[in-house]
């Protein structure tokens, strides 16, 4: 498929079209706050996916709230019989991130 911003092909069905949009800002601090811990990083990273100069980038994630590290944790004691060893397992899961969709 070409890199044209208005590229159609045709099937059985007819001509299709598909909408190409570039991530918002918003979205990229997002995705770079989902893939690095540093903010220098995480600047960088936003930066690259919009293209906008890391100043920019820079200013808007220190104004946005940083991501919270919610953890769960679980802890589970089994112990079978009064001579049985009591094993402890501990489960920790983050709850996925979910972006919310701006209503129209």
């Amino acid at each position: 498929m070409s890199k044209a911003k208005d590229s159609a092909w045709k099937t059985k069905y007819g001509a299709r079209r598909v909408r190409r949009e570039g991530p918002t800002l918003e979205e990229a601090i997002a995705a770079a706050q989902g893939l690095s811990d540093d903010r220098d990083e995480q600047v960088e990273i936003a930066s690259s996916l919009i293209g906008l100069p890391q100043q920019d980038v820079r200013a808007a994630l220190l104004t946005l709230a940083p991501a919270r590290k919610e953890l769960s944790r679980s802890v589970i004691s089994t112990a079978t019989g009064a001579a049985a060893r009591p094993r402890v397992v501990v489960v920790e899961s983050r709850r996925p991130r979910r972006i919310a969709a701006a209503q129209r």
